[in-house]
């Protein structure tokens, strides 16, 4: 490029964006070897520069608000360069005035961060949107309010705190803050957890130093009372199960029956559509899971019938139920933070036998003791729920395997849920929903199907 230069004149302006182009290093070595003025970029063609202008300038380009609608972004953004280091990033919010001040303060932050270090100024927030943009999870990290324009959750806490100023004090009490009556495992995995991921994920981009956090530990001893437990979060006998089912709504029974039967989390079975179900390879394929990696699920003989007739009645989605406000049959709602989709059938079933121990995530704790009990191996078992994986299950999710379908198979089948109506004929109890969900006229005059 040196040799290419004419060193007897003054450069143009295309050949100093050429020198840019080459690295910022490189553009000022050649540049201090050029014994003419220059022109920088952007600047017009008749003022002249020196060579120590062009790196002023380029390192004195002030952080400028873009409109919104320049962003194609509801919220405004910020793009310049300070002292060399350069930014292009949004405020999460479309207030002006708000905007300003957050450009305001990010010129502050960057002209320290350019004197002593990214690992002095880098904030949480900063921290914590690197982290998600990159393919973390923002669950328990806060939400942002769209009106106020403040955030809940982590972010909330910690938002514009440097991460150099942070403490285990200060992650203790924000765990106690945020959920005080929550047990240690909750506070772990709604707090410590992200935060810690959060962190982790900065330090390797040498944005703070590694360190390493303390977790909250359970109380032990003889004398400590244990807490109540919260439904759903242990198993139940498959008999005591076959009480409850028969008792819910036939489309939320068929659910729950599928549940039981194949160790699937909730989210994951609201989630399987028609082309993942291989009825005569016994076998569902799971595009994505909670953990983000694909894997097959075996299916037991006893919901097979279960499965055919949501095929036949139902394209795309499968989990489909009864919804009572809109009078209409649909897919459950997905939602990314929340649970309660099948709360109002559940409830139901509750009202009409009396049981109370029973929740959809039941079944997945359910199946994991009874393959136990049955004596399927430790590795197949977890094979089955998605705790584990080899190589062959996360290439070919497509695939029927065999040890893991006859292993599901060992789960019982109570005689009172196999005389349950739903299983005898889930056709006819499907079709009658389906009329249910269609009758316009007076339904005192027409019997409920549940």
């Amino acid at each position: 490029m040196t040799a290419a230069l004419d060193m007897s004149r003054p450069m143009t302006a295309e050949e100093v964006r050429k020198l840019f182009r080459l690295g910022k290093d490189t553009f000022r070595e050649l540049i201090r070897q050029h014994p003419h003025y220059c022109v920088p970029p952007g600047a017009p063609r008749q003022k002249l520069f020196f060579p120590e202008d062009v790196d002023r300038l380029k390192e004195a380009m002030p952080l400028k608000l873009i409109d919104p609608r320049k962003a194609k972004s509801p919220n405004y953004y910020l793009r310049g360069t300070v002292r060399g280091i350069s930014i292009y990033e949004t405020t999460w919010t479309s207030d002006p005035d708000a905007a300003e001040q957050i450009r305001i303060t990010r010129e502050k932050e960057l002209l320290e961060e350019s004197i002593h270090g990214p690992r002095v100024t880098t904030t949480f927030m900063q921290a914590a949107i690197t982290y998600v943009e990159h393919g973390g999870s923002d669950r328990f990290l806060g939400k942002q309010d769209q009106v106020t324009g403040r955030w809940d959750g982590l972010i909330g806490r910690f938002g514009p705190d440097r991460l150099s100023a942070l403490a285990q004090d200060d992650l203790d009490k924000a765990a106690l803050a945020l959920y005080p009556n929550a047990s240690p495992d909750t506070r772990n995995r709604q707090v410590y957890t992200p935060f810690i991921a959060v962190w982790n994920d900065a330090a390797a981009r040498g944005k703070c130093e590694h360190r390493d956090w303390r977790r909250p530990r359970k109380a032990k001893g003889t004398r400590v009372r244990v807490r109540q437990r919260r439904n759903g979060s242990f198993p139940v006998p498959y008999e005591h199960a076959a009480s409850f089912v028969p008792a819910m709504p036939p489309l939320d029974a068929i659910n729950m029956t599928i549940l039981f039967y194949t160790g699937l989390r909730p989210i994951e079975w609201f989630n399987v559509e028609d082309i993942d179900v291989n009825l005569s390879g016994r076998w569902i394929s799971l595009p994505s899971t909670k953990t983000g990696e694909p894997r097959g699920v075996p299916v037991h003989d006893f919901i097979v019938p279960l499965l055919q007739a949501l095929l036949d009645r139902f394209g795309g989605l499968l989990a489909n139920h009864y919804n009572r406000r809109g009078r209409n049959i649909e897919p459950y709602p997905v939602m990314k933070d929340a649970g309660g989709q099948m709360s109002g059938a559940v409830d139901f079933a509750r009202r009409r036998t009396g049981i109370t121990d029973i929740s959809p995530y039941t079944a997945r704790h359910s199946v994991s003791t009874y393959l136990v009990a049955a004596g399927v191996h430790q590795f197949v078992k977890d094979q089955i729920l998605g705790h584990a994986a080899t190589e062959m299950s996360r290439r070919y999710t497509d695939i029927p395997q065999p040890e893991l379908i006859e292993a599901i198979n060992k789960l019982p089948v109570p005689d009172l849920w196999k005389s349950a109506d739903f299983v005898e004929n889930p056709w006819k109890r499907i079709d009658e929903v389906v009329k249910w969900s269609q009758y316009q006229g007076d339904r005192r005059k027409f019997r409920r199907p549940w």
